[in-house]
């Protein structure tokens, strides 16, 4: 059973989302929330798996939420609910430690797919994400100038460059000559070192 919660202003989108959830076999609504601000009093009560957080009318605010909650429970696998693709505002939650984001005008089927995706390790980013996340290690190692355990391997990169390409999971897979499991491995060693530099940047 994934054990969701939602956060979001909006209460049609909220109890909506709520529904699909709960009419979903092998998932549950652990609880809906207008404000991140109920979440966080409430984070050591909660058996809760995912997390879907709406942060585009909250910016900045959003993304310290995200810090907060994941300092209190790091295990929690955080995905943004945004209406608009904004770059930088998904990059810095990333950052924050979030593990991927979805567009609200993703269709039921697909949100759901992208929440077990996540649960299972998984979730593919954009190809301008991916773009955002090689800069980032790039300057990483222009600053370090040494090799660093937590900076992307060979295999990372080759990743996120095909993601930057416009390549699917699959074909990337297909062409790496990876399974799924491996790819899911991949990508969550990317967002879990990508949350650590950003911590120490």
């Amino acid at each position: 059973m994934i054990n969701v919660i939602v956060i979001e202003d909006n209460d049609t989108i909220r109890e909506g989302l709520k529904i699909l959830i709960n009419e979903t076999e092998g998932y549950f609504c652990e609880a809906a929330y207008p404000s991140y601000k109920f979440l966080i009093e409430n984070i050591n009560n909660l058996k809760v798996n995912v997390l879907l957080i709406d942060i585009g009318s909250s910016g900045q605010h959003g993304i310290n939420a995200i810090k907060k909650i994941k300092a209190a429970r790091p295990g929690l696998i955080v995905l943004i609910l945004t209406l608009y693709e904004e770059n930088d505002l998904i990059f810095d939650a990333l950052c924050a430690g979030a593990s991927g984001y979805l567009v609200k005008r993703t269709p039921p089927e697909k949100l759901l797919q992208a929440i077990q995706e996540a649960y299972f390790g998984g979730m593919p980013m954009s190809s301008g994400i991916a773009r955002k996340v090689i800069n980032f290690f790039q300057q990483k190692n222009q600053l370090n100038n040494e090799d660093n355990q937590t900076l992307l391997t060979n295999c990372e990169r080759d990743i996120l460059n095909k993601l930057v390409e416009g390549n699917s999971f699959k074909a990337i897979a297909d062409s790496l000559l990876m399974n799924i499991e491996d790819m899911r491995f991949s990508f969550k060693n990317i967002y879990k070192k990508l949350h650590l530099q950003a911590q120490i940047k």
